[in-house]
């Protein structure tokens, strides 16, 4: 069986000797306890403020006044469940929910040079911590389920532009929201953010309306032509073509996809 290559050998080693600190990488941070990740973030994602007051149920004003209260202490997890502001569970699927979409940008490839910083602590306090493994099997799985939908990336980075629904083809409620937010000016990463959700799970929103053709797929420009050579006359007043037939076949092809 081939050995599969770690997504982060730093990360590998510093799980294996049970390291404490922050792992910074252009794209992110992931803060260990004992060589267990016990929080992440990234500027590419929303982070846990953004997950529990937009896309949650945390009134701003909480997690304000818990970041004040208990911030320097870092131990802001741990005040919002004592003081009622949400149980216990909630805070831990949020918690983790972010620490897997953050993980997964500061993990990706060319993500430039890594450093640790022994002993550095994030202020949010114990919440769960994951094991180095999980991560990184987790971030592996979701590079490849963005791939198995829709294999062409330009779509995460690009504004999302919505297209017209085919004659009966159906779209969910979550799809729904989401093509309304959507302007042709914001990109995934500014929807996530809009719409309070993980950035991962954003793009693979965005790849599954790509792949049913109710977004557009943006294409990589072509190389412009080292000379142009003048074409002869018989070419150049041949029959254009039907531009609304040719739209036509490829907006069938990319539904049936």
């Amino acid at each position: 069986m081939t050995a599969v290559a770690a997504v982060s050998p730093l990360l590998t080693r510093l799980a294996a000797e049970r390291a404490t600190g922050a792992l910074f990488r252009e794209r992110g941070t992931l803060f260990l306890e004992d060589g267990r990740v016990v929080h992440a973030e990234s500027p590419a994602t929303p982070g846990l403020d953004i997950l529990l007051t937009t896309g949650g149920g945390l009134t701003p004003e909480r997690w304000t006044d818990a970041v004040n209260q208990a911030g320097a202490r870092r131990q802001v997890a741990r005040f919002l469940v004592d003081s009622g502001g949400m149980a216990g569970g909630e805070l831990e699927i949020c918690h983790l929910a972010a620490i897997f979409d953050a993980a997964f940008f500061a993990l990706s490839p060319g993500s430039g040079p890594s450093r640790f910083r022994r002993g550095a602590t994030h202020w949010i306090g114990s919440v769960r911590s994951v094991a180095a493994a999980t991560v990184e099997r987790e971030t592996r799985r979701r590079r490849e389920l963005l791939d198995a939908v829709w294999p062409y990336p330009l779509v995460d980075t690009a504004p999302v532009a919505p297209r017209a629904a085919a004659p009966g083809q159906t779209v969910t409620a979550r799809q729904r929201i989401l093509l309304d937010r959507a302007d042709g000016v914001r990109t995934p990463a500014d929807l996530a953010w809009v719409l309070g959700r993980p950035a991962f799970h954003t793009l693979l929103d965005v790849r599954r309306l790509a792949a049913a053709g109710l977004v557009e797929t943006p294409h990589a420009p072509a190389p412009a032509a080292a000379v142009e050579t003048p074409l002869p006359d018989w070419m150049t007043q041949a029959q254009a073509p039907d531009v609304a037939l040719l739209r036509r076949l490829r907006d069938a092809l990319e539904a049936s996809l």
